[in-house]
C-alpha cells in the first residue's frame, strides 16, 4: 500500500506555495503552546525545495516559536488550573512531570535543552510559566535554542536540496512505514 508517496509529493507542493512562510510561522507559533505537529515537518521541505531561503524560513520559524513559547509562559503563569486539564487529556502528563523535575534541578538551563528535546516544547513554555522562570532569561534562552535547532535543521534540508529530495522520494515508502512501525513498537513497550 503507497500511501506516504502522495504525502511527500503534496507536501512538496505546498512547501512552494507563495504563503508557505506564513503558514510556517503560523504552525511554529501554534505548536509552542498547543499543536501537536513540530513546525520541522514544513521546514524541511520548503528549505529542500528552496535552499536560498532556508535561513530565512528558519528564523521565521524560531521567532514565531519564541513568541508562541510566550503565549505558552502566559497560559502557565496565569491559567495553569485551566491548562492543566488539557496536558492530561491530550497525554502529556508524563512529558510535563519530566519537564517540571528538570526544571526543579537545572533551572533555565532546560529550555536551552527543550529547543532540541523529542518532548513536546509547548511543555516546556507552559511548565516555565508555572515555574514562574524569569522572563527575559526565558525569551532569549527560547530564541537561542530555537534559533539554533531552526538554522541547523533548514541548513542540512538545503544542504540537500533538489537533489536529497528526490533520493528521499525514493525511499519514502519505505521510511513512512519504518515510522509507523517503530511508533506502535514503542507504544506497545511503553503503555
Amino acid at each position: 500500500m503507497k500511501i506516504f508517496g502522495a504525502m511527500y509529493d503534496k507536501t512538496m507542493q505546498w512547501s512552494k506555495h507563495r504563503y508557505a512562510a506564513f503558514w510556517l510561522s503560523f504552525v511554529s507559533f501554534i505548536e509552542a503552546i498547543f499543536f501537536p505537529i513540530p513546525p520541522d515537518v514544513m521546514l524541511i521541505p520548503m528549505s529542500m525545495s528552496k535552499p536560498k531561503n532556508a535561513m530565512k524560513y528558519a528564523l521565521y520559524t524560531a521567532v514565531a516559536s519564541v513568541i508562541g513559547g510566550m503565549i505558552g509562559y502566559a497560559l502557565g503563569y496565569y491559567a495553569f488550573d485551566f491548562v492543566q486539564h488539557y496536558i492530561q487529556q491530550w497525554g502529556y502528563q508524563a512529558h510535563w512531570e519530566t519537564a517540571v523535575s528538570w526544571f526543579e534541578k537545572w533551572g533555565i538551563l532546560v529550555v536551552f535543552v527543550a529547543g532540541f528535546s523529542p518532548i513536546p516544547y509547548k511543555v516546556f513554555t507552559i511548565c516555565a510559566g508555572v515555574m514562574q522562570m524569569a522572563f527575559l532569561p526565558f525569551v532569549l534562552t527560547a530564541f537561542v535554542s530555537r534559533a539554533a535547532r531552526f538554522l541547523l535543521v533548514a541548513k542540512l534540508a538545503a544542504w540537500g536540496g533538489e537533489k536529497f529530495a528526490a533520493k528521499l522520494r525514493k525511499s519514502i515508502e519505505v521510511i513512512g512505514w519504518s515510522v509507523v512501525v517503530l511508533a506502535v513498537v514503542a507504544y506497545l513497550i511503553l503503555r
